[in-house]
């Protein structure tokens, strides 16, 4: 995403923590909100769409996290779901973001969807890729994605290898794995604490879903390694306007192993 003509801003909310959004283009502001991993950015899960979104004819803002990219990285912390949540609302209220679309993938996922529950009015709709948050922390922890993430990231030897294989795990097709993507992941990886997985503790908001009441678009990999597939239904059973896309011979990166479909139909969705 280095060619794009992306402005980075950076703001201080609180405990004292930085939070730095990237942005390109005009319009409707919509927000895309990463998932968790060692070396996660915006920049870096959104490559393939954020400039898509712009030529359409959207604001387009890719933040990222606390712990994640060029945010602050506190160590001896609890990583909860309101951290996350609560320094991205601070930091986009601060950019003038007043009422946006929400695209989240995995963790970001659940993140969007707490951000829905908080504040209802600050949420026109939601595009959500295998979101997270929507089932008991025992039941993540024993799916085989997350697992050797946390096992892998946990080590103190964490390498490019380990980089690698982890980015390979995200996807059914590893040709989606650059050596440009993994170097760059890895940059970032090697600057963040262990605590941002080894102490991240998120609610299971899958009771809260039929609180919901912007309309939902769920994308999900049948070939999934890090959220149950098993969301899908929740979604059905509990939100009043959801509708949902399922690729097989797809992972965990749908906006990045169909990213043309997913820009298509999200576009599509957000201005429909």
């Amino acid at each position: 995403m280095s060619s794009m003509n992306l402005v980075r801003s950076t703001y201080v909310v609180s405990g004292g923590y930085e939070i730095s959004l990237a942005e390109i283009g005009q319009g409707p502001a919509v927000v895309f909100i990463h998932g968790s991993g060692p070396g996660a950015s915006g920049a870096s899960n959104f490559r393939q769409n954020a400039e898509i979104f712009a030529e359409a004819g959207f604001r387009v803002i890719l933040p990222d996290m606390i712990g994640y990219g060029a945010s602050s990285k506190p160590q001896d912390i609890d990583y909860t779901l309101a951290l996350f949540t609560d320094t991205l609302k601070e930091a986009l209220v601060q950019h003038g973001v007043s009422r946006a679309f929400l695209v989240g993938n995995s963790l970001g996922g659940g993140v969007a969807i707490q951000m829905a529950l908080d504040d209802p009015a600050f949420v026109d709709k939601l595009v959500l890729m295998a979101p997270g948050c929507i089932e008991e922390l025992p039941i993540y922890f024993a799916m085989p994605g997350i697992a050797t993430m946390r096992s892998s990231f946990g080590s103190p030897e964490f390498s490019e290898a380990d980089q690698r294989r982890l980015g390979e795990s995200l996807v059914f097709d590893p040709v989606h794995i650059t050596d440009a993507l993994v170097a760059e992941r890895f940059a970032v990886a090697k600057t963040q604490p262990k605590d941002v997985l080894t102490r991240m503790k998120t609610p299971n908001l899958r009771p809260r879903l039929g609180e919901l009441t912007a309309p939902i678009q769920l994308f999900w990999g049948f070939n999934e390694r890090f959220m149950p597939l098993s969301g899908i239904d929740y979604f059905m059973e509990s939100c009043p306007d959801v509708r949902c896309t399922i690729f097989n011979k797809v992972g965990h990166w749908v906006q990045v192993e169909r990213a043309e479909e997913f820009n298509r139909q999200s576009i599509a969705f957000l201005r429909g």
